[in-house]
């Protein structure tokens, strides 16, 4: 991973080349291009946060989804039922897809992976750097690459604007979604009750008023 880094920070921080990872995504999306059927490619990820980016590349170019733990066998045994015989391997994170990335050095299958500047680039192919410590780091990667994946087979065009955005590879929380729309929810209601406090009218002053005796009518 040297040759893909820019510098390093005083702080012991990585900085990557973006030269180097734009020729990246552009041989990770030639070789996706490169396989005849879309299906033969498969995209595995271990993790949480990248279920959602997998599911969006799979859905835009034909891969074959594996959001969750890849079963032992899966690219060597045959005789299992979970047996699949792909041309090309795509993972999210090297430490977590370190079974799959194992079973598929048996039998010479091309691998592409995102990688960070501590991944050890054993039985690996093409190596995307980019950091993968955030929840959301790994959206935006996914993004550009289905996009240079669909530019070579011709779907869009390099110069009009993308219909794809970026936000739908995003990793979110079910339970933090519904939790800030609960409070929204809770903030509207409070700003309509204060405001209906304040609009409403005030109730007329009916009582009489007591009749004050002339004072010079005695005089």
């Amino acid at each position: 991973m040297e040759q893909c880094l820019y510098k390093r920070k005083s702080d012991g921080i990585y900085l990557i080349n973006l030269k180097r990872i734009w020729e990246k995504f552009l041989l990770a999306a030639c070789a996706v291009d490169a396989t005849e059927n879309s299906t033969d490619v498969s995209v595995v990820t271990s993790r949480s946060t990248g279920r959602q980016a997998v599911l969006k590349f799979s859905a835009a170019t034909g891969a074959t989804p594996t959001a969750d733990c890849v079963t032992p066998g899966s690219f060597t045994h045959q005789i299992q039922a979970a047996f699949q015989e792909q041309r090309l391997l795509v993972v999210t994170d090297l430490r977590a897809a370190h079974q799959p990335l194992t079973q598929v050095s048996y039998v010479n299958l091309p691998t592409i992976a995102l990688c960070n500047t501590d991944s050890t680039l054993c039985s690996l192919g093409i190596a995307i750097p980019y950091s993968n410590k955030g929840p959301h780091s790994g959206g935006p990667r996914w993004w550009v690459l289905t996009l240079e994946v669909l530019r070579m087979r011709g779907t869009i065009a390099r110069g009009h604007p993308q219909e794809i955005m970026p936000d739908l590879y995003f990793h979110t929380h079910l339970e933090e979604t519904e939790k800030e729309e609960q409070a929204t929810a809770e903030k509207a209601v409070t700003k309509e009750e204060f405001r209906c406090e304040w609009t409403a009218l005030a109730p007329e002053f009916t009582a009489t008023q007591p009749e004050i005796p002339d004072w010079s009518a005695g005089v």
